[in-house]
């Protein structure tokens, strides 16, 4: 008698990198909540200058006034209430390594951090809760005149006319609630100013670790990038699993100037009760070129859509971006492009994955205004479902204002196919390895990508492992 076939399924990303937890010892952490005397204890504990305490009362006093968006995944489980929106570690920011206190050198030592560092990074900031704990660049990028520094020392030093020049000035506290949110309770993050036609060859990078139970992480991310300059700049999250809920609701803020050129790479690893309620937007000038590579495999719920505003002619924007939605976990991802100018160009690649009863939605939305004569964007978006418990739907927007501009959208929606897996079988591999296979080729054209580092981590954070009989 034959014996059975063997049916598989796809397990669950293996976390356990990213999972373990210290024990949380801060050196100040506020109530929860959100209250005026919550949002200026803020202020005062972290030394605000007065500009600064007026604007997070003004933001609170919008978010206040705001409704929670109603179009996503439902974000009923987040209660603000429950929310400790500031903790600060026991350790100021440290310029060596050496000098970082042993428990959460240990978090950053097991998390690559250091290593990448000494590999193939021009410089690292490191964020623990609420506030970089570590931040250095090498001297030879420095001699370039490139500025990589934690926003608090931006806000109070030789850059603070520059940081109020742009603070929120791409993301205003207006824009929907958590950029509210943001505005009043925002706490460490990075400050970059590349000058004129510097280019730095090898990346910048700040890893965001968020390690204490239902604390919110609300990091501010200023790029400044000025004329025929060039940057890549790396960014990396995670948090432990609690049976709390955790909010994320960073913002970035990217200005390319005339010529320049930035590629802003993410993955994004947060566990899955932490609602990932991030803004990220670019302004770019003429001639100038924005590039965005973007993986999203944890958290809860994630509302994401990088947005790009080609506001100088012959400007130019490309997005390549990959998600992964497992059990219990509703990923809202896309992106967004305005063409402001003429002769502006945009190209928007997504892939998605999802399993398990997993959710994944590509939202995305283009606008070519009037002026915007010329102009091109493509869309691209694929998705891969593993089972039939999965869910994958395509939302795209385009507002198309004049009649001299090309646009073009694409949308596949599939599973494993059964055929494909046949094949590679009668070839002598496995039904396990074929699977793998054929999702490994899927992802490939965005790990490709990826920094080698990321690219790694990334196919270890997607990597299928198939697994015994079921049912």
């Amino acid at each position: 008698m034959s014996s059975p076939v063997k049916k598989t399924q796809v397990q669950e990303v293996d976390r356990s990198l990213y999972d373990f937890k210290d024990a949380v010892h801060p050196s100040y952490e506020a109530d929860a909540g959100l209250t005026p005397e919550i949002v200026e204890q803020i202020s005062r504990e972290k030394g605000d200058p007065d500009w600064m305490r007026d604007f997070r009362l003004k933001s609170l006093g919008i978010y206040n006034q705001m409704s929670v968006p109603d179009w996503g995944p439902p974000i009923d489980g987040l209660d603000m209430k429950n929310i400790v929106t500031y903790v600060r570690p026991d350790t100021p920011m440290r310029g060596k390594w050496s000098e970082v206190p042993k428990d959460i050198k240990n978090t950053f030592e097991r998390l690559g951090i250091p290593e990448a560092e000494r590999k193939s990074l021009a410089g690292v900031g490191a964020q623990y809760d609420s506030e970089v704990v570590y931040h250095n660049v090498r001297k030879e990028v420095a001699a370039q005149g490139v500025v990589y520094t934690d926003m608090e020392s931006a806000l109070k030093g030789e850059y603070a006319d520059m940081v109020r020049e742009h603070f929120m000035k791409l993301v205003p506290p207006t824009d929907h609630k958590f950029a509210a949110l943001h505005g009043a309770v925002w706490s460490g993050g990075s400050f970059v100013y590349v000058p004129p036609k510097v280019s730095v060859e090898i990346p910048l990078q700040s890893y965001f670790r968020l390690n204490a139970p239902g604390a919110g992480q609300f990091e501010h991310t200023l790029i400044i990038v000025d004329k025929g300059a060039y940057l890549h700049f790396i960014e990396g999250c995670s948090a432990p699993k609690y049976n709390v809920a955790n909010l994320h609701a960073g913002c970035v803020e990217l200005y390319v100037a005339e010529g320049a050129r930035l590629r802003y790479s993410t993955i994004e690893n947060w566990s899955k009760n932490m609602y990932n309620l991030n803004t990220k937007r670019a302004l770019v000038e003429k001639g100038g070129t924005m590039e965005w590579v973007s993986g999203s495999f944890g958290s809860h719920t994630s509302y994401l859509y990088p947005m790009t505003v080609l506001k100088g002619e012959n400007s130019r924007m490309e997005f390549t971006g990959i998600t992964f939605a497992g059990k219990g976990q509703q990923l809202d991802t896309g992106a967004k492009v305005v063409h402001a100018a003429p002769h502006t160009s945009s190209h928007i690649t997504t892939k998605s994955i999802s399993k398990d009863g997993g959710e994944c939605t590509y939202r995305s939305a283009v606008t070519i205004q009037k002026n915007a004569v010329s102009s091109k964007s493509s869309v691209s978006c694929e998705s891969l479902m593993l089972d039939s418990r999965s869910r994958s739907d395509t939302i795209p927007a385009m507002d198309i204002q004049n009649d001299d501009s090309d646009v073009g959208h694409e949308a596949k929606i599939g599973r494993i196919s059964d055929d494909a897996v046949f094949y590679l079988m009668s070839r002598g591999i496995s039904e396990e390895d074929a699977r793998s296979m054929i999702v490994s080729g899927f992802a490939e054209p965005i790990a490709k990508e990826l920094p080698v580092e990321y690219a790694v981590e990334m196919n270890n954070l997607i990597k299928l492992e198939m697994d015994g009989s079921i049912g």
